[in-house]
């Protein structure tokens, strides 16, 4: 997974990358360079009391190490700025991917989870291409540079490279094996307490109300705890690969030592080549250490791989058309034939054999019992979700035949929750139609029944909104909802339970300023009081994701026993005959 991702994401920066190659293959050979030159200024010069061939041999050490930082700085340089690339178009990638999945997708993976392979997951990944392009380019040509340069001073010891290389590498790779799976759980314990911090701050509200902070410090207590424990088993894996790294380095520059003072000791080995193969063993052993420090971030970057590829490789069940049908003149007319919703897996249909036609001009009113399907079946028309079965018709047209961005921009949706965008009033009532004027916004709130308090804000349709529009109150972030559906001008307006918010006598004057407004529209609401569906042109009773009851609400009144018992609940018997 890992892999393809990178191959996928790094194919644009080819050049970076061929560039970061050549400058560590000329800084790597540098770095071989120098205890050569060192060794010949010991043998050569100190030892013969030669200082013209120090001063020279010296100075050109001086030039190689230039041309060894030079080439060392502009590698990462190339290689940085080619990582942050590839790590910006992952998140873009993902984020495109994650604005295409209808709401089933993103209930499967979670709004927690998919926030945190946005961010910590592809922050993994990008450190491991930091790391990959500077330290593993870099380590295997100074490991075999070190051995060639090394055998070349001294093939006598080269025993002492044959030992300690293969025991450091069987070595890593027992640590590493038992690394992977904790990695693997520790992003998903990163889930867990994104999921539980953002219930906390979502619903601080909530939590104070009902006097819970105890309970839920205890609840992030056991989702931090989960993901502290992890965390340390990891680390303590990872704090064993250093020391073992230097343990075996520290012995095998102690053998060198040992068994080259014998060897000069009997003629058979200078001292320069002694301290060169030292310089060379300590090179091919930091090889290993940079490339067991990648091996830290190797099993983790694989994991976050694997949950970014997770998401980049699921489709959404709503695809666009293959040849988009354009939208008919009769768009403003929805039809119902048959529609049935499932989830996978369920054992029944959320909705089933739904039909119904809604004319444009008229209103059609949704009632029914919490978790009747109510907006599972607005979530049909512009597609959040796709019928399992059955069909959705707009103007004739089913609604997978048509263009997404033509259909979902003939409909105005005002969901059951308000949500405000931060930026300004202005910029939110704009974000369906971006070209509407000033003027446009103030009628559009006037309807609404929104002027008065946007007037009364300082600095007007420029006020700043927070994110989620935490800066109104529930009823005025519901009314701006309305307004800003009003601007878009639809031919199909779906309202999903968004007056419940509002009380009696606002939503009496919202109703009564919006009905001239979308005469010529077709109008679908959700709503749980009567007093708001009594006048629609029919209604449509759900109860338990099935029809029980359609007609107007006279009708309804005296042949559905549902609907009765609802308006019972809310009217007097005078009123509900009135």
């Amino acid at each position: 997974m890992l892999i393809r991702l990178l191959r996928t994401f790094l194919a644009p920066y080819r050049a970076q990358l061929a560039g970061v190659v050549v400058l560590q293959l000329i800084s790597v050979i540098a770095m071989l360079y120098l205890p050569s030159l060192n060794a010949d200024i010991i043998d050569n010069g100190v030892t013969k009391g030669d200082v013209s061939y120090i001063w020279t041999t010296g100075l050109w050490m001086l030039l190689v190490s230039g041309v060894q930082i030079v080439a060392s700085a502009a590698s990462v340089y190339l290689g940085a700025q080619a990582a942050m690339a590839a790590g910006r178009d992952i998140r873009a990638a993902l984020l495109h991917r994650v604005g295409s999945f209808s709401a089933r997708e993103v209930g499967l993976f979670g709004a927690p989870s998919l926030i945190t392979r946005n961010t910590n997951d592809v922050q993994q990944v990008q450190l491991l291409i930091v790391m990959s392009v500077t330290v593993l380019v870099m380590a295997p040509i100074m490991c075999i540079g070190g051995i060639v340069m090394a055998l070349r001073q001294s093939l006598g010891l080269s025993w002492v490279l044959v030992a300690a290389v293969p025991v450091l590498g069987l070595t890593m790779s027992v640590i590493i094996s038992r690394m992977v799976p904790g990695f693997r759980r520790m992003q998903e314990r990163i889930d867990g307490v994104n999921r539980v911090l953002r219930e906390q701050i979502t619903g601080i509200r909530v939590v104070r109300a009902f006097v819970r902070e105890r309970q839920e410090t205890w609840r992030f207590g056991v989702a931090n705890s989960a993901l502290t424990d992890i965390s340390l088993y990891v680390g303590r894996l990872a704090a064993l690969m250093f020391p073992a790294v230097m343990l075996i380095s520290n012995v095998t520059t102690v053998a060198v030592i040992w068994f080259g003072g014998h060897r000069i000791d009997s003629g058979s080995m200078q001292v320069g080549a002694l301290t060169a193969m030292l310089s060379y063993i300590m090179q091919i052993l930091m090889a290993v250490m940079m490339a067991s420090f990648l091996a830290i971030l190797a099993p983790r970057a694989a994991v976050s791989g694997e949950r970014i590829s997770e998401v980049l490789d699921t489709e959404s069940s709503v695809l666009p058309p293959r040849l988009p049908q354009p939208l008919t003149e009769d768009a403003g007319t929805v039809d119902f034939a048959f529609a049935e919703f499932k989830y996978p897996g369920a054992e029944k249909a959320v909705l089933r054999a739904i039909r119904f036609r809604v004319e444009p001009g008229t209103t059609t009113a949704i009632v029914g019992s919490t978790g009747s399907g109510k907006t599972t079946l607005i979530n049909l028309i512009p597609r959040l979700i796709d019928v399992t079965d059955g069909a959705v018709y707009v103007g004739g047209t089913d609604v997978r035949h048509i263009d997404l961005e033509a259909l979902r921009g003939s409909i105005g949706l005002v969901p059951q929750r308000g949500y405000l965008f931060s930026g300004t009033v202005a910029s939110n009532l704009r974000y369906g139609r971006p070209e509407a004027t000033d003027e446009e916004l103030w009628a559009a709130l006037e309807i609404a029944q929104a002027a008065d308090f946007v007037r009364d804000m300082p600095q007007g349709l420029d006020t700043p909104v927070a994110q989620g529009g935490t800066t109104v109150s529930g009823g005025q972030r519901q009314r701006l909802a309305i307004a800003r559906a009003l601007v878009r001008r639809p031919r199909i307006y779906l309202f999903d339970d968004c007056f419940s918010a509002l009380d009696v006598a606002t939503d009496a004057r919202v109703r009564e300023a919006l009905r001239p407004e979308i005469a010529d529209a077709a109008v679908i609401t959700v709503a749980q009081r009567i007093s708001t569906v009594r006048d629609a042109d029919q209604i449509v009773v759900l109860e338990d994701g099935a029809i029980v009851g359609l007609g107007t609400h006279d009708q309804l009144v005296r042949e559905c026993k549902e609907y009765r018992e609802i308006v019972e609940s809310q009217l007097s018997v005078t009123e509900a005959a009135r």
